[in-house]
């Protein structure tokens, strides 16, 4: 049995792997501040069902601002982990216009706790939570890891962008292996109420105008939430190396003589956003009634994941169609919002 931190535990992808990793007898240990952005109905009823789900030994829960050092601390010396996968973060592109000083505190303070715990503890694997958004005003589809990000165009990219820049600098001066991942619009139950999925099937169902973007020109790699999970725990075990080949007169964007890699997690499909649509009213049998809005700051257009490297090392080729992954999600609805 392996100890796992796995960090926003409450949260959508924290969830699911957790819950995956508790079935595949290793112990968990999930943490989260239960922050206000989205429900936080949601996220104990996820803590719920995860100790429900526990044989009592094989997984704790601690409420805990990773921002605080102290207490960040405590928990690393109180706990020998093995691998941590860091998930915790300020998510949405729209929301960090608003308020992008929550994310400072979040996604770059907190990921600065966490990684200088790894340098004290001597962590086997640290790998963390990226997003296809770094890709920025970077046109060129499919994205692929090696294309330059350094042209973020909204605050939340910058902060992951920059999550990675750090996370290679402690890999490289203490050795600590690191794994990035951006991950590509994730969806499925017990998904998060900000995003589209969860949106267009409540206001579908209560009769009310869904607001689309951008004229609903969109497309999106939407990506199932088991597919994550799938390859996040797969990596975990795939602990990068020293890499004594690196060509220092042309390096890689997403590789580095540290042990150190950044990896795209996503469908490789992408879907017209009207498709994503007209999968959800199949489903619930209701059409819905839309009210289009202009391309809104901050957006990305079309995100296509080139998942080539990972594949490398994953092994893993199928991926799971919106048909069957919506249908999946509408049936934790219905039945979750019944209750």
């Amino acid at each position: 049995m392996k100890k796992y931190l796995v960090t926003g535990a409450a949260g959508f992808i924290g969830f699911h792997t957790s819950l995956k990793l508790m079935k595949l007898g290793h112990k968990v240990i999930g943490v989260d501040n239960y922050n206000d952005y989205y429900d936080v109905n949601l996220k104990r009823n996820r803590i719920k069902f995860l100790k429900e789900k526990s044989n009592k030994k094989n997984f704790e829960f601690f409420k805990l601002d990773l921002s605080n050092p102290i207490k960040t601390n405590l928990l690393f010396k109180k706990n020998k982990f093995d691998y941590i996968v860091h998930l915790a973060a300020q998510a949405g592109v729209r929301y960090s216009i608003q308020k992008p000083e929550v994310y400072l505190k979040n996604n770059i303070i907190a990921f600065f706790n966490i990684i200088e715990n790894c340098r004290k503890y001597r962590i086997k694997h640290f790998l963390f939570a990226s997003t296809s958004s770094v890709y920025g005003l970077q046109k060129r589809n499919p994205f692929r890891v090696q294309d330059s990000c350094n042209h973020p165009i909204q605050f939340y990219a910058a902060t992951k962008k920059s999550n990675e820049m750090m996370a290679h600098s402690y890999s490289h001066l203490y050795n600590i292996p690191m794994t990035g991942l951006r991950f590509f619009t994730v969806y499925g139950p017990w998904g998060r109420p900000d995003m589209a999925l969860h949106i267009f099937t409540k206001k579908i169902l209560e009769g009310k105008k869904i607001p689309v973007f951008n004229y609903g020109n969109h497309t999106r790699d939407f990506t199932y939430i088991d597919n994550i999970v799938e390859n996040i725990i797969i990596l975990s075990k795939k602990i990068p190396k020293l890499n004594k080949n690196f060509n220092f007169n042309k390096p890689k964007n997403q590789l580095s003589s540290a042990p150190f890699r950044i990896l795209n997690i996503g469908n490789t499909k992408p879907e017209k956003l009207k498709d994503f649509i007209r999968e959800i009213e199949n489903n619930l049998g209701k059409k819905a009634k839309i009210k289009y809005y202009k391309l809104q700051k901050g957006d990305i257009e079309k995100t296509v994941s080139d998942m080539t490297e990972t594949r490398k090392i994953t092994k893993l080729k199928k991926t799971t169609s919106i048909k069957k992954g919506i249908k999946e999600f509408i049936n934790w609805y219905l039945l979750y919002y019944s209750k």
